[in-house]
């Protein structure tokens, strides 16, 4: 069987068909309790190496390059199978990554979607033809890369993960997968699930825990024409920088600093709970977590009250505990690196209406809870603000104008996403404009779809990673010209 036997106590990689060990163990900690749940092979730059080498001979001897049908067939299976195993997953999620159980199962539906559209994508993905003159034909196709390098966070490792994985293998492409040693229990079933996908051939998915030196080893390696990698903007630029020597094929989401716009005319019963949710999801550890909230003054002191009164109320706590509304920080480090920057921005004169923090007594206090903090700011150059807390941490501004909004919400290097609340039938859509974000809701928040879109601008990355543009990161285009001429009469 491909899944990897019960009494194993090490969680392994998956490389050429085979379970192995890594070149280091290390434990996997239960974020709520600081309790170890596991151990687990980490791979280093010979694991990489190996597998690298086994998806570029399953792209050459293989034919899953040429068959399209089978690409499908097998992207639906493994569909199936991620659906099947769906609770497994959530529940290890929920006890190594810290997710509520709710927000899990959230995460892990959203797997078989993915992989069934790109099942779809498989089949109608096509290159161009016609006949540029008499006699003169000319064709474009779009052939696979050769192998994927897909570099995926700890935040969500199943959706992420596979938001690449399911494109390069529509492609046709090979892929070799680099998960981060946080979800390395969650790595190791993800692998189980993969491989054990009928008619996947030997090779075509390889699947390590690894650190820097392995991820590094796919993004220097010659034979890793492409690369998708999500994570932090820091480390897509140093991505960025080391690829180019190779040219390489780059598909970025990184960092975003997403601002929630709440003007005088919007609906306060529905935005304040989304503003909620916006900051608390996955404990404030994404993306798009709504970390800058832009009040219009006429509503602000409703929004303060109202507000605060909801933060200090989230029930923080293990996420398989009943009613839970935030679960605990990856780890101790990140609460004391969070703490860290929400002090200095205290003493650098941000307002407290909501202090938070570490949670330091009790039952949790052995975990790494971090309780939401909201702090009212004037001054948008400081770091709370223009950097990326990854925690429950809000900040909140206000402005009076339209044109403030759009200036206060543009102010960041990032641009990955922005929410924008109102009645008014036609300001979303002119404020959305000015705004220089890759995704934009009205009236709601984090609504995503595999046949749209989702990427960012500015230092948000590169690429897009779904939507029909999603498989352009995996295929390269090549154009035949050929002279059949024309039949005389």
């Amino acid at each position: 069987m491909a899944e990897q036997k019960q009494e194993t106590k090490v969680a392994l990689n998956w490389i050429d068909g085979q379970w192995c060990d890594g070149e280091r163990h290390g434990d996997s900690i239960n974020p709520a309790t600081g309790e170890i749940i596991g151990r687990y092979a980490q791979a280093g730059v010979a694991e990489a190496q190996r597998a690298i080498a086994a998806a570029r001979r399953a792209f050459r001897e293989e034919n899953w390059k040429q068959d399209r049908l089978l690409r499908a067939r097998v992207l639906n299976r493994m569909a199936d199978r991620f659906e099947a195993s769906g609770e497994a997953l959530a529940r290890l999620i929920t006890t190594e990554n810290g997710k509520t159980l709710e927000q899990a199962r959230f995460e892990i539906g959203i797997v078989p979607l993915t992989l069934r559209f790109n099942a779809a994508l498989a089949l109608t993905d096509h290159g161009h033809a016609a006949q540029v003159e008499p006699g003169q034909l000319s064709m474009v196709l779009r052939e696979p890369v050769g192998v994927a390098g897909i570099i995926a966070p700890w935040n969500s490792p199943g959706a992420l993960m596979v938001r690449s994985l399911a494109p390069a293998l529509a492609a046709g492409a090979t892929a070799v997968i680099s998960l981060p040693r946080q979800t390395a229990q969650v790595n190791a079933l993800m692998a189980g699930i993969i491989a054990g996908t009928e008619g996947l051939p030997r090779g075509v998915v390889n699947l390590f825990t690894g650190g820097h030196e392995a991820g590094n080893v796919l993004v220097e390696s010659p034979d890793v024409p492409s690369i998708s990698f999500t994570g932090s903007t820091r480390t897509g630029r140093a991505i960025s920088a080391t690829a180019s020597a190779n040219l390489k094929r780059l598909g970025l989401e990184l960092g975003g600093k997403t601002p929630v716009i709440l003007f005088d005319d919007a609906d306060l019963n529905a935005a304040l709970p989304k503003v909620v949710e916006a900051l608390t999801v996955f404990s404030g550890q994404f993306c798009m977590t709504g970390s800058r909230l832009l009040v219009q003054r006429g509503i602000a002191e409703r929004v303060r009250d109202e507000l605060s009164r909801r933060l200090e109320a989230v029930k923080v706590g293990p996420g398989l505990e009943p009613g839970v509304e935030m679960g605990p920080l990856i780890d101790r480090s990140n609460v004391e690196r969070v703490n860290g920057m929400v002090t200095d921005a205290i003493a650098a004169g941000a307002k407290v209406l909501v202090r938070g923090g570490p949670v330091s007594e009790g039952d949790l206090a052995r975990g790494a809870f971090y309780r939401p903090t909201l702090l009212e700011v004037t001054d948008s150059s400081l770091d709370i603000v223009q950097k990326e807390v990854f925690g429950p941490v809000l900040t909140l501004q206000l402005f009076d104008t339209e044109q403030q909004a759009v200036v206060l919400a543009n102010d960041s290097e990032y641009g990955l996403a922005a929410s924008i609340w109102s009645r008014d039938i036609d300001r979303p859509l002119r404020v959305a404009r000015e705004i220089e974000a890759g995704t934009i809701w009205v009236n709601d928040w984090a609504v995503l779809y595999d046949q749209f879109e989702e990427g960012g601008f500015k230092q948000s990355g590169q690429g897009r990673m779904r939507g029909y543009a999603v498989i352009d990161d995996f295929v390269e285009f090549k154009h035949i010209a050929l002279r059949p001429g024309v039949v005389e009469t």
